[in-house]
């Protein structure tokens, strides 16, 4: 059976190790009690990536090992910034929250402990760093350019960082609301569902930005073909000719059968449980901002 080049069909993703072209060496690879944690690098060392794999959240102890490791690896971006407890960190969760799959931010935000208020007020106990937060919602909504706003929030409130959180999309079913990536390259808001918004990094806001992101959808295109080719190397393997002729179709001619068969519109899926799931990684990403950013946070959850 022939590899297919996904490249050809428009297929979606903002997950770094779904790029084939990325140009990155894997650092650091490991797995620790289920979890499966990818350390790169970009070739000129200016971008890092932390990619999380696991299984699920649902179940408490699984939720508890994911947490620690997203913790951990978290605190890996945001301790070479050598932030103070009175330097304002702003958070900020991207996303329409009426829209489930993409509501991932703004739930993060719910759960953050902000404090900027009691640092404007006057001294605040040890152990708590300055934080604010922000829903800026979508375009559509507002009208309003996402880095625009960010721009001049981040002026106003003296932040000398950005923790920005967003859903995903990925080219791969597996790793749909089981996969966190942590980034200190940036954001391009909307680019998972073809609805580029300006670019939100250090470079367009002269302070370092994190991004955290988990994949919520995937294109229909993926699943039809990972089914066909899952499908072929299934009987490949029995030696069965259960695809006929169609095992020896050539690569251009297969191009042409998806192009006819696949939909020409975005079709983004999501499990059917999402709003459930994403209730429980939102938590588990604000829990663990929380945990990083105050040291005296004692989580209630």
């Amino acid at each position: 059976m022939h590899a297919i080049d996904l490249d050809k069909y428009s297929i979606r993703t903002d997950l770094i190790s779904d790029k084939k072209d990325y140009n990155a060496s894997v650092t650091k690879k490991y797995k620790e009690e289920d979890v499966t944690v990818t350390r790169s690098t970009s070739s000129k060392g200016k971008n890092n990536y932390t990619t999380i794999n696991f299984l699920d959240v649902t179940d408490k102890d699984n939720y508890l090992k994911v947490e620690k490791v997203f913790i951990r690896e978290l605190k890996r971006f945001i301790k070479p910034l050598n932030l103070k407890e009175k330097d304002t960190v702003l958070v900020v969760g991207l996303g329409n929250e009426k829209i489930t799959p993409d509501s991932l931010g703004p739930l993060v935000i719910d759960n953050v402990l902000v404090t900027k208020y009691l640092f404007n007020i006057g001294d605040v106990e040890k152990g708590y760093q300055n934080v604010c937060s922000f829903k800026p919602s979508v375009t559509g909504t507002t009208g309003i350019e996402t880095i625009k706003m960010l721009k001049m929030l981040s002026k106003v409130s003296q932040a000398k960082c950005l923790i920005i959180i967003d859903a995903l999309a990925s080219t791969s079913v597996d790793r749909v609301n089981k996969t966190i990536q942590i980034t200190d390259t940036g954001i391009h808001p909307g680019s998972g569902v073809k609805n580029n918004r300006g670019e939100v990094s250090k470079k367009t806001l002269n302070i370092p930005v994190i991004a955290i992101g988990i994949p919520t959808i995937v294109d229909a295109k993926i699943i039809a073909i990972d089914t066909f080719s899952k499908l072929a190397t299934f009987f490949e393997k029995r030696n069965t000719n259960v695809l006929g002729k169609i095992e020896n179709i050539s690569k251009e001619d297969f191009k042409i059968l998806l192009e006819e068969v696949l939909p020409k519109e975005i079709l983004m899926v999501t499990p059917k449980e999402v709003d459930f799931v994403l209730e429980r990684l939102s938590t588990l990403i604000a829990t663990g901002i929380n945990k990083t950013l105050h040291k005296s946070f004692l989580s209630t959850k």
